[in-house]
């Protein structure tokens, strides 16, 4: 699409449209699938337990795929390509506090660091899960119909405790994320949500991270 200047000039507006790829299929997919089924296993809880158990087992087997994918996937599912230190991580998130935080095309260090924080909150809360219900398992392997009845079974009460603290643990860090995207959306002027549901973003600028 072009559109003359005031000076006589023209400009091709569609060159400020262009996009470039960035998140691949496999990304994309985990992004969203993770959403689902961590939203289905934290509603569902104690309240569906036929519902909880596939959605953990499916967060669990999520992490595993996005795990290898980040060693053998496309140049920005690499861990390598955006993991930062501490120290670069603290800088940008003070550039973050003065509003002049550099675009990145991939993950900034911020995103990074929520992405580590993430799969080990989640990694735990689906161990804990299994573990717990193995000692539901062997709970329910021992007890018995007795003159009342049968008796309630339970798992163990510190596997229990855990398991609920890192849910709300990865409760809370995904309404960080959420905070943090919508933020750089709006700092950015560029729509994240969209680009994860598209897998392309608008070309780095001069001033950009690649």
């Amino acid at each position: 699409m072009i559109e003359a200047k005031r000076d006589g000039g023209i400009s091709d507006v569609a060159d400020t449209m262009r996009v470039v790829r960035v998140w691949d299929p496999v990304v994309r997919s985990f992004h969203w699938g993770l959403v689902a089924a961590f939203a289905v296993a934290w509603l569902a809880a104690d309240e569906v337990q036929p519902l909880h158990e596939p959605a953990g087992y499916a967060v669990a087997a999520l992490l595993v795929l996005r795990l290898i994918w980040g060693f053998v996937g496309s140049h920005h599912a690499r861990f390598a390509q955006f993991m930062r230190g501490p120290a670069a991580t603290l800088v940008y998130l003070g550039d973050m506090l003065r509003g002049r935080e550099r675009r990145h095309l991939g993950h900034n260090p911020a995103g990074a660091a929520m992405i580590v924080a993430l799969m080990v909150t989640l990694s735990g809360t689906a161990l804990s899960g299994w573990l717990l219900e193995q000692s539901i398992e062997e709970a329910r392997a021992v007890t018995f119909v007795g003159e009342h009845g049968s008796r309630e079974v339970r798992g163990d009460k510190t596997l229990k405790e855990v398991h609920e603290t890192l849910a709300n643990l990865a409760l809370v860090l995904v309404a960080l994320h959420v905070g943090g995207v919508a933020l750089t959306s709006w700092r950015h002027r560029e729509n994240l949500p969209r680009a994860m549901v598209t897998g392309r973003k608008r070309p780095p600028g001069a001033n950009d991270m690649t």
